[in-house]
């Protein structure tokens, strides 16, 4: 399975680091291929290292702006015109997103394959790893969203929510043994 993740490319503490190496070991474990944002740097670096030493592939869309933090040694490295040529490339080459920590860019990403989901644009299970409540929030909002009548599907439907790693790794395998 292709697994799209979108994350920050920032260098973040523990809390955040310590989750994300597991999810990339387990990805890579799983004979998964990570897609992510190309860059050989912060959290995006930790995945891509992760994924690789576990024995995973790494599929890295990045764009122009952004080509000289591009990872070398990646299976595959696209170079994109800009953000939205990227985004598009990213979702093309996945079979499943997670959404990580991350900052405005990762938020665009998330809220761009979300609403590209609520109107059937595509059907890839979309999750969202809340590693040490980073989304609670976002979540609320969420429910609020759907309570109030803003979601046109059932949020269940639109992204599964996952407190750890294996819990994120074993609902996109389970969604794949679904679709195939």
């Amino acid at each position: 399975m292709n697994i799209c993740v979108f994350c920050s490319a920032a260098d973040l503490d523990d809390r955040y680091t310590v989750p994300a190496r597991e999810f990339a070991q387990l990805i890579g474990k799983g004979g998964h291929t990570l897609v992510w944002g190309g860059s050989d740097t912060g959290l995006m670096k930790v995945m891509a290292d992760g994924v690789q030493q576990a024995g995973g592939r790494l599929v890295g869309i990045s764009v122009e702006f952004l080509a000289g933090k591009a990872r070398a040694n990646a299976d595959e490295m696209v170079i994109t015109r800009d953000l939205a040529e990227r985004k598009a490339q990213l979702l093309a080459r996945a079979d499943a997103v997670v959404i990580m920590v991350g900052g405005t860019g990762t938020l665009d990403e998330a809220t761009e394959i979300l609403e590209l989901k609520k109107h059937n644009l595509h059907d890839k299970p979309v999750v969202l790893l809340n590693t040490a409540g980073f989304y609670d929030g976002l979540k609320q909002q969420f429910q609020r969203m759907e309570a109030e009548g803003f979601l046109p599907i059932p949020l269940t439907e639109l992204v599964f929510f996952a407190e750890e790693a294996v819990g994120a790794l074993s609902y996109l395998e389970e969604r794949a043994g679904l679709q195939g």
